[in-house]
């Protein structure tokens, strides 16, 4: 951190947040709101005398509220830069006439109470999104008592008690009587793994930050009772198997099962009772302290930056990657790298790793000082175009701009692209056209394909990032699926235009199947949210002609869903297998009138 801070190529905006990203890769405007910190942090030299003077006194955040600071404070020890800041919602100087004790001790005359919040405009080529994590409040979990029971404390808290720089000087103390613990116990994932409350993804860092903490008390305090209260123990890093061997040989004792009771006894201590899942026994403890691992969750500010910068979230909240293997660290807008657990649950050593990652796309991406882009995009013809604003309506990498007012033609910023084709299979007017993926060349499939005996086959619209590749993927996985199928790809279900499903059904089709991403899960963000909006439409236009809906299917299968497409063919047969020859021909007979 204090490198970066010194680095002549590196700003550092400090209490400072986003507030607006535009634009697109190679070419991103950020707008920078600064918050004032009302002490010049190039005069101050951190000499605290301020500090000492201030009346006000509020919880430390950084020790947990296990300490206190003053309304003037250095965040913490290593905070860059090394300077104090006021938190004007606290200081009674904010108001000069009621309280300007730090202005006066202040020898080098920093404090100025009249700064301002600034804006400032940053004009870059990639972003790196590391936006970090939130500890789990483990409050709602009454079961356990914390904020009850004093002498429970979460994994935060505890790695704040025995650090060096805490509030304790590592001295190992119970909160109630600042006592030694003889016992102490620790209950595995709080807020993790859990379908009701907390997250139900394994947090990752808990059960070896755990081990981690039996091993410094046992080497400060050796004849230290501890027991660990766990469901399994998920030691999966380079050698974190040998620490969690190291220490059940130290004396560290693993009770298999989580406590369903906690009460508190007369002398503070805790009364818990656990189901052995090894012995199949309920058994009794009383320990002087309990620490509840607390899993990780997004940051809370995570929703607000997927929305300003276009990106995509998983269910449990973290950022989307545009592939899991192939693009871990790329988000699905380009331009826009994750690093961290911003992007999910990881420990230092992984963060790391996908640091460099992320730096080291950024950089590939820029050396070249040009931008290279996929030849599938979007391609407005202007004498057809009537500005009527669509296009920009559905385009999901804003990567499309008209001006509806002066009704000029769209114009389509070839660099931000990303070419799903939702805005040709959206416009009214036929003025946009897909590189690779014309009309005329999906409607040449579907002729050639339904050329020969169509009603004997299923007709399926298949995305390229998720339906086709579930299709690849229950090829090779020798998963046996109707073998009348023919898909169809295109780069996203977004791409289905309208006159793509009457021509399949004036082709002879019985049935016709559009497939892409699960909802949520979209290569591009949210396009297939207006696939299903036009399916739904289509039906309702099915309806009026007097055509059965159930010859149009939507369905969203993974890449990793072999099984899944195999057996949605399967239904698709059935559903084939169902529809009569004469309602083909009346299908054919409305369609051409």
């Amino acid at each position: 951190m204090a490198d970066a801070g010194r680095h002549p190529n590196i700003k550092l905006y400090t209490m400072s947040e986003v507030v607006d990203v535009k634009g697109y890769v190679g070419n991103f405007t950020v707008t920078i709101q600064k918050k004032a910190r009302y002490v010049d942090e190039n005069e101050c030299t951190s000499c605290g005398d301020c500090a000492k003077v201030c009346p006000v006194v509020r919880p430390d955040e950084f020790n947990v509220g296990l300490s206190s600071r003053k309304a003037i404070y250095r965040p913490f020890p290593q905070a860059v830069p090394a300077a104090f800041l006021i938190n004007s919602a606290e200081c009674l100087g904010y108001n000069p006439a009621v309280c300007s004790k730090c202005v006066e001790a202040c020898q080098k005359k920093c404090i100025n109470f009249h700064m301002s919040d600034q804006q400032i405009t940053e004009q870059v080529g990639t972003i790196v999104v590391a936006t970090g994590l939130d500890a789990y409040n483990p409050t709602e979990m009454d079961e356990y008592g914390y904020t009850r029971f004093e002498n429970m404390l979460t994994s935060l808290e505890f790695e704040r008690l025995v650090n060096s720089g805490g509030p304790s000087k590592g001295d190992l103390m119970r909160p109630t009587d600042k006592r030694t613990p003889r016992s102490i116990g620790f209950i595995q994932c709080v807020g993790s793994r859990s379908m009701k409350k907390g997250g139900k993804y394994c947090s990752n860092v808990c059960c070896m930050n755990t081990v981690k903490s039996t091993l410094v008390l046992k080497e400060h305090y050796p004849d230290i009772d501890i027991k660990v209260f766990y469901i399994d123990m998920r030691a999966f890093g380079k050698g974190f198997e040998d620490l969690y061997m190291r220490s059940r040989r130290l004396g560290v004792n693993y009770v298999r099962g989580l406590p369903g009771s906690v009460q508190e006894n007369p002398d503070k201590s805790l009364h818990i009772v656990v189901e052995n899942g090894a012995t199949g026994k309920i058994e009794n403890y009383d320990l002087d302290m309990m620490v509840l691992a607390v899993g990780v969750k997004p940051s809370e500010d995570s929703r607000k930056l997927q929305e300003m910068l276009g990106l995509q979230l998983t269910p449990d909240g973290f950022y989307l990657e545009a592939h899991p293997k192939l693009l871990p660290v790329d988000a699905a807008t380009r331009g826009i790298f994750f690093a961290g657990c911003a992007e999910g649950p990881k420990d230092i050593k992984d963060s790391v790793t996908q640091a460099s990652a992320a730096a080291g796309r950024a950089v590939r991406l820029m050396h070249k000082g040009e931008i290279s882009s996929e030849p599938i995009t979007s391609v407005i013809n202007a004498e057809q175009c009537k500005a009527c604003g669509r296009c920009v309506e559905v385009c999901p990498y804003n990567a499309i701009t008209v001006d509806t007012k002066k009704k000029t033609p769209a114009v389509v910023t070839t660099a931000a692209c990303a070419g799903c084709g939702t805005c040709a299979a959206e416009c009214p007017f036929g003025a946009i056209s897909m590189n690779h993926y014309t009309d005329g060349q999906i409607i040449g499939q579907i002729d050639a394909m339904l050329g020969a005996n169509p009603q004997d086959k299923v007709l399926v619209f298949a995305c390229n990032w998720c339906s086709y590749a579930g299709a690849d993927f229950a090829g090779v996985s020798r998963v046996q699926y109707p073998p009348n199928v023919r898909l169809i790809r295109t780069m996203c279900s977004g791409r289905v235009d309208e006159k793509f499903v009457w021509r399949g059904f004036e082709k002879g089709a019985k049935v016709i199947l559009v497939s892409g991403c699960h909802i949520g899960d979209c290569h591009y963000i949210n396009a297939n949210h207006w696939t299903e909006k036009r399916v739904e439409k289509m039906h309702k236009k099915m309806e009026k002609l007097g055509l059965r809906t159930e010859r149009l299917q939507l369905a969203w299968v993974s890449a990793a869903e072999g099984i899944r497409f195999a057996d949605v063919m399967h239904q698709m047969e059935k559903l084939r297998q169902g529809v009569t020859t004469g309602e083909v021909e009346e299908t054919i007979k409305a369609l051409r009138k």
